[in-house]
């Protein structure tokens, strides 16, 4: 299993202190069992390997964008067993269950706020799904991220009702497979990652200029090892995402959106790097490594948050590799869990000192 962090306090910035009780403040505090029926809640079923993450209940009345909605609430949840994660998938639910259109779904967020992420000292993001997204899974006897039952999870969505009907009480759900801990499998220890194009922190959607444009992120990663998966998310007129070698100057991923007959994306494709003859792709933290979305807007106009370029996918760490231990102190580091948990403009937040500026990131 993966090693939790140890923290040793000796002058902790008052700033710091703030920003432990704002995250505190969400819930889930040690020992806590799921919430009631109209919270969020965490439930697992071992029977079957699987845990459902719940956001509380919204209503969605018909004709409203993201923008016009209530959304629901942040949520930070206990995981409710231990074991190895290799499947997921998001679904928007009523009241008794059922499930409703995916279309429902604007985007879902599962951040690991104690383990940090492999290109930048941020919360570790573990999963992001769109309403394209469908349920994805690798192979449970080769791969899967090791979790420990009562760690930690912030979970959110945002969500949307474009069609003509209305919906009361609908909940976002991530479900997810696991391997329970007692099994001598998966082989190989994976651990997700994600680079982004609006990294390191801030509202990842970005207004879209007319016409052609590009825009990119590079980072290093903090240990070496082997991306074994990739995947992307895009908004309308991207014509291609990709992930590469700055250093080298090769092209590792590269995917053009898949589009329905009306030329609607409906999602990007998913690209599996191990063979028989390898586990996948090697990177190291002696080169930079860039990802680089392409858009062309054919309105004439800019479209507001009307950009979003992310790859995300699995990766595994050299045998001996040691991940970096979370440094909650560090200025980049609560920038970004401030804004994941939508409390940048809040008054307790706004009394933080924030001290140093955020130039960790940068290699």
């Amino acid at each position: 299993m993966r090693p939790q962090p140890s923290v040793t306090i000796r002058r902790v910035k008052r700033s710091t202190l703030c920003f432990i009780a704002a995250l505190a403040a969400l819930g889930a505090g040690p020992g806590s069992g799921p919430a009631d029926a109209g919270g969020p809640r965490a439930l697992v079923d071992p029977a079957t390997g699987t845990m459902f993450l719940d956001l509380a209940p919204v209503d969605l009345p018909a004709h409203a964008s993201h923008h016009e909605l209530a959304q629901p609430p942040v949520a930070l949840l206990r995981l409710p067993a231990s074991g190895s994660l290799y499947g997921f998938r998001v679904t928007i639910v009523d009241s008794a269950g059922r499930v409703l259109p995916a279309a429902l779904l604007h985007h879902f967020n599962l951040i690991d706020p104690d383990h940090r992420e492999l290109f930048l000292p941020i919360s570790r993001r573990m999963i992001a799904a769109g309403h394209e997204t469908g349920a994805m899974s690798v192979p449970w006897l080769l791969f899967g991220f090791p979790i420990v039952k009562g760690e930690r999870v912030l979970v959110s969505a945002m969500l949307e009702n474009l069609t003509d009907s209305s919906y009361r009480q609908a909940r976002a759900r991530l479900v997810l497979q696991y391997t329970p801990a007692d099994r001598p499998w998966p082989l190989f220890r994976a651990e997700p990652f994600q680079l982004d194009v609006a990294f390191p922190v801030g509202d990842k959607s970005f207004d879209l200029p007319p016409g052609r444009s590009a825009r990119s992120y590079e980072g290093t990663p903090a240990v070496p090892g082997t991306i074994v998966g990739i995947g992307g998310h895009v908004h309308a007129y991207a014509q291609s995402i990709e992930f590469s070698d700055a250093t080298t100057g090769e092209v590792i991923y590269r995917a053009t959106p898949q589009t329905d007959a009306a030329g609607q994306i409906v999602g990007v494709p998913v690209e599996r790097l191990y063979r028989w003859s390898r586990l996948g792709v090697h990177i190291e933290p002696a080169h930079r490594y860039r990802v680089t979305v392409y858009y062309d807007n054919p309105t004439g106009r800019f479209i507001p948050d009307g950009g979003m370029g992310v790859v995300g996918g699995l990766f595994v760490p050299d045998r001996g590799a040691q991940w970096p231990a979370t440094d909650v102190g560090d200025s980049l580091y609560q920038r970004d869990l401030r804004h994941a948990m939508r409390l940048g403009g809040s008054a307790m937040m706004m009394q933080m000192d924030m001290g140093h500026g955020a130039g960790h990131h940068a290699r």
